[in-house]
């Protein structure tokens, strides 16, 4: 018979051989805080930029680990509007990411403010403003219970499901919350990042909602890890990091949840997670860097409202090639209208065209 983590009778006092981790942990801290010196260097501009393309980011990969998809394109115009950045061609978002941007944007950029139950309410609401998740109805913004059974992870085909994980009863969620909360809001002597790693691993063995634990987690583990770095500067996304690992991260939280209350194993992945997520952030500041360049080399041309706006897009992630259709379904002018725009750029050495030609022309960024 399987033994829960929180069933051990020493449970929630976690342990961990901390010689081992020293070494891992002091490099990533020197990473973060090189990082750190470099998103300091970029200037007031460059920085709200950074930002919004992490916040985007870390907003739409958390949401992807649970398989939910979100229009970045809503998601990136939502944090710009909450962040009060003035940017062209702003869409407008629905109200299931404008919660999630709220609940990720409170937890990041509020992070010297206590985590409360009510706030944790005030997250779940925003996270599912219809008070469902997908099909079903469930309880928002209160702990939930187990009058349909316990609750439980699963995956597989039904009548053939794999059990990977059964939480705590209904009936201690309130305690157990309240000593989890006790020990996140407490100065304790305990290094912030490894304090990130066990937070994120307790809130989600207590999985004290109907839906929604995991990318609460994180985004506590995200509120911790901003405490760790002493400021609302958002340069790094570690929840894009879980995506592209999501199947190790599955791995090791059930076999932590499934094992001793000695989380070593689960400590040193996070960390060494975390040191590939700084490595990743770098390349994100690398393209920061790149756009600041071409604004301020080009800083004196004349650009209309749609060339600025397609610009900015082909540096914040365009798919596909740039065409004069694609540019005039976008910009919502006329084909002619478009291929004017396009050559104007073309003729202020800001675009040019690839190879092909004839109908399927297509023009990059000249950055050279």
């Amino acid at each position: 018979m399987i033994t829960y983590i929180y069933e051990h009778k020493d449970w929630p006092h976690f342990h961990w051989e901390q010689e081992v981790l020293a070494v891992k942990l002091g490099a990533v801290r020197h990473r973060q805080g090189r990082i750190m010196g470099h998103m300091e260097a970029l200037g007031f501009p460059l920085q709200e930029e950074a930002m919004l393309a992490i916040l985007t980011l870390d907003i739409v990969k958390t949401n992807e680990i649970e398989g939910e998809l979100l229009n970045p394109e809503q998601v990136r115009s939502s944090v710009a509007r909450k962040l009060g950045m003035d940017i062209p061609g702003l869409i407008p978002s629905d109200r299931h990411i404008e919660g999630v941007v709220e609940m990720m944007l409170d937890a990041t950029l509020r992070y010297d403010l206590p985590l409360t139950e009510e706030r944790l309410f005030d997250w779940h609401a925003a996270m599912f403003p219809t008070g469902r998740s997908g099909m079903y109805k469930i309880t928002v913004a209160g702990w939930r219970d187990d009058s349909k059974g316990p609750m439980q992870v699963v995956s597989g085909a039904a009548g053939k499901e794999q059990i990977h994980f059964q939480a705590p009863h209904a009936d201690t969620i309130a305690k157990e919350i309240q000593t989890f909360l006790d020990w996140f809001n407490e100065n304790i002597n305990i290094d912030p990042v490894l304090k990130a790693a066990v937070a994120h691993l307790w809130f989600l063995t207590i999985h004290p909602f109907a839906d929604g634990n995991g990318r609460i987690a994180r985004a506590v583990a995200d509120m911790q890890l901003a405490r760790a770095d002493q400021t609302s500067l958002r340069f790094y996304s570690m929840s894009a990091q879980i995506k592209r690992e999501r199947n190790a991260y599955y791995k090791i939280v059930e076999r932590t949840q499934k094992g001793s209350l000695d989380i070593t194993r689960w400590l040193e992945w996070f960390i060494d997670c975390l040191e590939r997520t700084l490595i990743a952030t770098e390349e994100i500041l690398s393209a920061v860097l790149k756009k600041g360049r071409y604004w301020d080399k080009h800083i004196a041309v004349a650009l209309n409202e749609r060339q600025r706006l397609m610009i900015n897009k082909l540096f914040d992630g365009f798919e596909g090639n740039l065409t004069s259709s694609k540019w005039a379904k976008i910009t919502k002018c006329s084909q002619d209208t478009a291929l004017r725009d396009i050559q104007d750029l073309v003729d202020k050495g800001m675009l040019e065209k690839t190879s092909s030609g004839g109908r399927n022309t297509s023009y990059v960024l000249k950055t050279d």
